[in-house]
């Protein structure tokens, strides 16, 4: 269940460090969030560019499409994202409970568990909740989370793009992105 706290994202910078600082985290490295079918972990291309970068492969082992799919006519079908592959309910870069890209890993794990949405911090269930952390700490992670809110922002607004431009070929599955339409079944 995610908890939702009051707007801190925008103001004074300090507020949404102070709020994240009177909650508290430590990341226990215990891969809990890793796991499990309900924790998607949701990418971008230029994030997947950097795990490739980093760990190798190709696309289709290191990413799956975003498992909801939209009616887009002709046949069509789309969704619009990728998520990183798992294997066994498990993210595919986990190993026992380490992450392999660490130093690569997406934005959504670098600010987990909290996201911004609309401005207000939000809270998913973690074990690291409530530990001490310093202020420096907080400050670092209120600006990953507004750095990953104006990517995700941006990215919304390029996939609208695409969207509005791009014709999805009659029959197929495809995933929409900032890269534009990648047919997944031809």
């Amino acid at each position: 269940m995610i908890s939702s706290r009051r707007s801190a994202g925008e103001g004074e910078p300090d507020a949404l460090a102070r709020e994240i600082l009177s909650i508290g985290f430590r990341c226990r490295q215990c891969g809990t969030c890793c796991r499990g079918e309900d924790h998607l972990v949701l990418v971008m291309p230029e994030e997947v560019r950097d795990l490739l970068a980093r760990a190798g492969g190709t696309w289709q082992e290191a990413v799956e499409p975003y498992p909801e799919f939209l009616e887009g006519g002709n046949g069509t079908r789309y969704t619009l994202g990728w998520c990183i592959r798992r294997n066994s309910g498990a993210c595919r870069y986990l190993s026992g409970d380490i992450c392999t890209v660490h130093g690569s890993r997406p934005r959504i794990c670098r600010t987990y568990p909290f996201m911004l949405v609309d401005n207000r911090l939000e809270v998913s269930p973690c074990p690291g909740l409530g530990a001490l952390m310093t202020m420096e700490e907080a400050q670092a992670l209120a600006s990953a989370l507004r750095e990953r809110a104006l990517a995700e922002e941006a990215e919304e607004e390029q996939v609208a793009r695409v969207l509005s431009m791009c014709g999805m070929p009659a029959g197929h599955r495809c995933v929409v992105d900032t890269d534009g339409v990648r047919v997944l079944d031809g």
